[in-house]
């Protein structure tokens, strides 16, 4: 018999003739070899049945897509091909909005049913932005989002969603090199980043471990491992005294983390320059900032609930269960829907003593500061009406606006997955 070149696994066989010793392991089904296809050559076949490789490849070598970034052109086709969509929306976030154009002559050609390609220009901060409706507004059967991780969920999306990461190609051992550079042996690593590097923490996890710096990738879930957003990271009490190496080309993401670990120490990798920076973010600060403005609004008389309307930013859920708290402790309130929430929109209606925003909770925590009264985050209108404590313990603040671990003030919390506004009659 000839070598078999995959894998095996015992199977059930005539057994062959045994001495006298094996008499009694002759009911025993002998193995046998199976040849398995292998995973890699399955999948090359899946892709051809999806387009033809030639046109694929000549397509991709004709675009000025770069080499580096994966933009899953073919799982993209195939599912413009299963929902035999003829109009199609693209959206993505500024960084990326350059290759849009590129993007929509390569769908035409490679699917010559797809008659229409719209890009969704509105500004894109993150997956809570996905614009849906606009994509149904404008006939679209299927819309493709760049460069985020799918947050809403898709059975509540106007139309079909895909959302396609973007996973970059960087060079991982030269972040490894840096890190060992600059963290002595056995100092315990937590590998974090934005979602497009996910695929480089996983590769350097094991050669760090391999050069005595054990190392980890926590994970907030739904998230996938190691992805963090701007209001949204992992705890890691489990990693007291770890290191966190946080892969991204800007502090926006990398703040959320060090906003809820204010006791670890942080280096950012920057995979464009290649670039390690130590990192901080002054945290006491920050909380005896919000916490004034928490102080503030408990003597207010009159909220403004903001809803936010920027894709999928506010959650329905959310703004019933304010409302119903704001009413449980006597609270007048009135609901305004803002895509943009800025100080000279608010200061324009000057009937309320304090806001509460239900869009996203750094823009309370970044820019709070700058409105003429308290504008809160959901978790801080708990705080303010004592629902829940603030934490003193540890000066950290709560990144939980997408985990499933979150307060009942973040998305993932009970009902608010839904995002259900439940009308009482």
């Amino acid at each position: 018999m000839s070598e078999a070149p995959e894998s095996v696994e015992p199977s059930k066989a005539t057994p062959a003739k045994s001495s006298a010793a094996d008499q009694s392991n002759q009911s025993q089904p002998a193995p046998r070899r199976i040849i398995r296809r292998r995973r890699r050559a399955r999948k090359q076949q899946e892709e051809e049945d999806v387009v033809d490789p030639i046109l694929l490849e000549k397509v991709l070598k004709e675009s000025s897509l770069p080499k580096d970034y994966n933009f899953e052109i073919v799982k993209s086709v195939r599912r413009i091909k299963q929902l035999d969509a003829t109009h199609v929306s693209l959206q993505m976030p500024e960084g990326l909005l350059l290759y849009a154009t590129v993007l929509a002559d390569i769908f035409q050609r490679l699917v010559p049913t797809l008659q229409h390609v719209s890009v969704l220009g509105d500004v894109t901060y993150g997956a809570c932005c996905v614009d849906d409706l606009g994509a149904k507004a404008l006939g679209a059967q299927l819309l493709l989002h760049y460069g985020h991780s799918c947050l809403v969920p898709l059975q509540h999306t106007a139309v079909p969603c895909l959302y396609v990461f973007v996973e970059i190609r960087i060079d991982v051992q030269h972040l490894v090199d840096c890190v060992c550079e600059t963290i002595p042996e056995s100092t315990s690593v937590c590998l974090l980043g934005t979602v497009q590097f996910r695929n480089a923490l996983v590769e350097a996890a094991p050669i760090l471990n391999d050069r005595n710096r054990p190392s980890v990738i926590p994970q907030a879930k739904p998230l996938s491992p190691g992805e963090v957003l701007g209001c949204t990271s992992p705890k890691l009490d489990d990693y007291p005294d770890a290191v966190v190496v946080f892969c991204a080309d800007g502090r926006f993401h990398l703040e959320s983390t060090m906003i809820s670990n204010p006791s670890h120490k942080f280096l950012r990798y920057d995979p464009y320059c290649k670039m390690l920076t130590i990192e901080e973010y002054d945290t006491i600060k920050m909380k005896s900032i919000r916490h004034d403005a928490i102080q503030k609004a408990r003597s207010a008389k009159i909220f403004g609930v903001v809803l936010g309307t920027l894709g999928r930013q506010g959650n329905p859920a959310i703004l019933q269960n304010i409302r119903s708290l704001l009413t449980k402790h006597n609270k007048r309130s009135f609901i305004m829907l803002l895509s943009e929430v800025t100080p000279a929109k608010l200061s324009s209606i000057p009937k309320p003593d304090a806001w509460v925003q239900i869009a996203c909770p750094r823009l309370s925590v970044d820019w709070g500061h700058f409105f003429n009264v308290p504008v809160l985050s959901s978790y801080e209108l708990h705080v303010c009406l004592q629902e829940t404590e603030w934490n003193t313990k540890d000066n950290s603040y709560p990144m939980d606006f997408y985990s499933q671990a979150g307060g009942p003030w973040a998305n993932y919390h009970g009902a608010n997955k839904d995002r259900q506004y439940q009308v009482v009659p």
